[in-house]
């Protein structure tokens, strides 16, 4: 094999360049990696050939497993396990095709799974996505119930079944997706935004049967947790996995242990609903009919009474009352008459000795002159002046004839 570069005028052979991209590969050497198998699947003479996802990107790797490898890896390795692999890239010069060998593999420990998975826990906590606050109510009666989960699966059964014993009405808007694998997070995801956006979908319950931890851990990823949170619909996980419970439990607004408690948590029995409703009905009626009574014993209580047994007296004994003061007040009305009576005839009689008719009865004369005035002065009634004579029995007229005398006492 030649070191010298490859030119336009001396090119390298086939040979050597498969040749030299092997020599590249093998100075890689063997390194462990994670991720999770997505296929598994058994060939000729027992040896394993599947794929390797990563476990936070869309990146996936094929590698084959020799058969004497195979008798030195856990027995229970299966597709949807997250591994580490010792894996050597392999280049087949004359094929000119690149594997990768698994040298060993083995499940990741739980323990760093458990610790990645708390960490993202508190960060979640921290952000407020667990916080009960932001916990939805579920709707009392949900018309129309969207559930996801795998197709054909118990747990869509058992929800189904449950709900519609509980309430025939109930209907469903099912989502099918994969539960674990490579698929499950994107499918999971796609599956609760479809239901989201569905005006008729009152609340939507995510459920599955159960399962081991590591097929459970979809249900942790962060992705999918961060849409849960962000759902307007109330969302109702029930995953059926108690220890180690995923993060979709925690940012659910109603935790169910199973598919079948996610349906009797979500749906109101019509059974118990309409013994509920007797039952109000029965004390509305017994409060009602004891009220009734009470008010019953109450106005009997007050007919009996000997004021209601003969209520005559009540008037004989106010007509009593306005008879003494109907006599009372005549006598004290007789009273200021009588006081007003003598008031008016001191009154009349002082009026009487300062009226001028006094006088006139005493035999004076009042003289008018024509135009009604008093004559006061001879001297105002010359001869020929008509004159008016009032006296006490009446009023006289006459004429002046001689000249006015003026007596002594007025010269």
């Amino acid at each position: 094999m030649t070191d010298a570069p490859a030119t336009r005028d001396a090119p390298w052979s086939v040979s050597t360049l498969s040749k030299k991209l092997k020599g590249w590969i093998d100075r890689l050497g063997s390194v462990w990696v994670e991720g999770e198998i997505t296929q598994w699947g058994a060939g000729a003479g027992g040896n394993v050939y599947g794929k390797l996802k990563d476990c936070d990107q869309d990146v996936t790797v094929s590698f084959q497993m020799w058969s004497s490898v195979k008798q030195r890896v856990p027995s229970d390795l299966k597709q949807g396990d997250r591994v580490i692999a010792l894996i050597k890239a392999d280049w087949w010069i004359k094929g000119g095709t690149l594997t990768m060998q698994v040298l060993d593999m083995r499940h990741v420990g739980l323990g760093d799974l458990l610790e990645r998975l708390e960490r993202l826990r508190q960060q979640l906590r921290s952000e407020g996505l667990f916080s009960a606050d932001r916990k939805k109510p579920l709707p009392f009666l949900p018309h129309c119930i969207g559930l996801v989960t795998g197709k054909d699966s118990d747990a869509e059964k058992d929800v189904m079944r449950n709900a519609q014993l509980r309430w025939p009405q109930v209907t469903f808007r099912v989502a099918h997706a994969a539960v674990q694998g490579d698929r499950a997070a994107g499918e999971l995801i796609g599956a609760l935004k479809r239901l989201d956006t569905d005006p008729e979908v009152d609340v939507i319950i995510v459920a599955r049967g159960g399962g081991d931890f590591q097929n459970l851990l979809v249900f942790s990823d962060e992705r999918l947790v961060r849409t849960a949170a962000a759902l307007a619909t109330p969302l109702v996980s029930a995953i059926g996995h108690e220890a180690d419970r995923p993060l979709l439990d925690d940012v659910a607004d109603l935790r169910a242990s199973t598919p079948t408690d996610a349906a009797k948590r979500v749906v109101p029995d019509v059974v118990e609903e309409l013994a509920k409703v007797r039952q109000a009905q029965a004390w509305m009626t017994s409060r009602v009919t004891m009220r009734v009574n009470a008010e019953l014993d109450r106005l009997e209580s007050l007919r009996s009474r000997p004021v209601m047994t003969d209520p005559s007296w009540i008037i004989d004994r106010r007509a009593e009352e306005v008879t003494r003061w109907v006599a009372r007040s005549s006598d004290l009305l007789s009273v200021c008459i009588e006081r007003a009576q003598s008031t008016v005839t001191e009154l009349a009689a002082h009026l009487r000795g300062l009226s001028p008719q006094r006088t006139l009865d005493r035999g004076y004369a009042i003289a008018q002159l024509p135009d009604g005035t008093a004559l006061r002065d001879p001297a105002e009634a010359p001869p020929g002046t008509p004159l008016r004579l009032t006296v006490a029995a009446g009023a006289v007229t006459t004429t002046v004839d001689e000249p006015a005398v003026v007596p002594s006492a007025a010269r």
